[in-house]
């Protein structure tokens, strides 16, 4: 390798799965000031976003644990089976927020932490004022225009009872963090609610979440957040999409903005935006039947395969796509012959949260 010219030796390392880069950082003090340079970081950090690579997964274990996670590297197996990378984070028993660019968001009760789970850097958020009776949403991007990390909190807050006793509607406040700033910065109010559970997908430099249905029920259904322009905008939706108005998800898959419904035959329809914000581009591109878990299959019972919390996690460069269930079971999907198979990880998984995660050795 010393004998190789530097843009080659930087070409081969920023292929390596994560994984695999970190413990080559002790082959030799060379090679460890290779592979923390920040050109070599940027360079396997870029060519680990695009598509065509598989992504990392990180599971958090459920309470008390919630300081302990597993890592899985799907690029650096490519074996059936996936092993897990048991590792510690403190955070302060946070939960698990939202992944980005390499880095993981947590929030506890009584602070934000953003940290690199495979470096164990980490760094506290300077604290919100927020009251207990405001209910938050939080999100976490990166933007690949001004290549800075932001922290979204979106907090409501309802008024005062009305004459008649009823609940009046939600206030809200919006403030924004840059890493690496000293203070919050507010950005008003934001023009829409969005919904208590988690619908934070990232797609083209954007955060983006379901909101509150209005009288059009599918009005403004998905709202964008830009990090470089730090504005709101509504996603249009073509005519010609049809959604199950009571249960739909967003997901990104290889770097699309989708859309997972449920359909009338207990399946799942996933729609594709293939052309960012333009209305005309979607295209229904996965149709997806029932599935009966593992244990129920020597059964005759039956049981609702798609609850609201069931979504879909990631799909690979071999066309599979990974799913949860509402048991928080796991499945892949081959969607070229229609067909489930179970993961097998080597080792014990318990989680509480998952995140999908593009491994990085990038520094706070």
């Amino acid at each position: 390798m010393e004998r190789l010219p530097r843009d080659v030796v930087l070409d081969i390392l920023s292929r390596l799965p994560v994984t695999t880069l970190a413990q080559s950082k002790s082959v030799c003090r060379s090679w460890q000031s290779i592979i923390q340079g920040s050109v070599l970081v940027d360079k396997h950090l870029s060519r680990m976003s695009e598509p065509k690579n598989d992504p990392c997964i990180i599971f958090q274990s459920p309470p008390p644990l919630l300081d302990h996670y597993y890592f899985v590297d799907f690029a650096a197996y490519s074996e059936r089976h996936k092993r897990l990378k048991s590792f510690w984070v403190s955070t302060m028993h946070g939960k698990l927020v939202a992944s980005s660019n390499g880095l993981l968001c947590f929030c506890s009760s009584s602070a934000i932490h953003i940290c690199n789970p495979l470096t164990r850097d980490s760094v506290q958020l300077p604290k919100l004022s927020s009251d207990p009776a405001e209910l938050g949403i939080l999100g976490f991007g990166f933007s690949p225009t001004t290549k800075e990390y932001k922290v979204l909190d979106i907090i409501y807050q309802r008024q005062r009872l009305s004459s008649d006793s009823h609940l009046a509607p939600f206030q809200s406040k919006v403030q924004i963090f840059t890493l690496g700033d000293s203070q919050w910065r507010s950005l008003g109010m934001a023009p829409y609610q969005f919904i208590a559970r988690q619908s934070q997908v990232t797609a083209s430099g954007r955060l983006h979440w379901i909101s509150q249905p209005g009288e059009d029920l599918m009005k403004d259904r998905i709202i964008s957040f830009d990090l470089t322009a730090e504005q709101f905008q509504a996603v249009p939706l073509a005519d010609h999409v049809t959604l199950n108005r009571r249960f739909f998800e967003l997901v990104a898959l290889r770097g699309h903005l989708c859309v997972a419904a449920s359909n009338a035959s207990c399946g799942l329809d996933i729609w594709v935006m293939k052309e960012y914000n333009v209305k005309e581009s979607w295209v229904k591109e996965f149709i997806i039947g029932g599935y009966l878990p593992k244990e129920l299959r020597s059964t005759n019972g039956r049981i609702p395969f798609f609850k609201p919390d069931f979504r879909v996690v990631c799909s690979f460069k071999d066309g599979k796509i990974l799913l949860k269930l509402w048991r928080k079971d796991l499945v892949l999907y081959d969607p070229v012959h229609e067909k489930f198979e179970d993961p097998m990880f080597e080792g014990a998984l318990q989680w509480h949260e998952m995140v999908v995660h593009v491994g990085s050795l990038v520094s706070i």
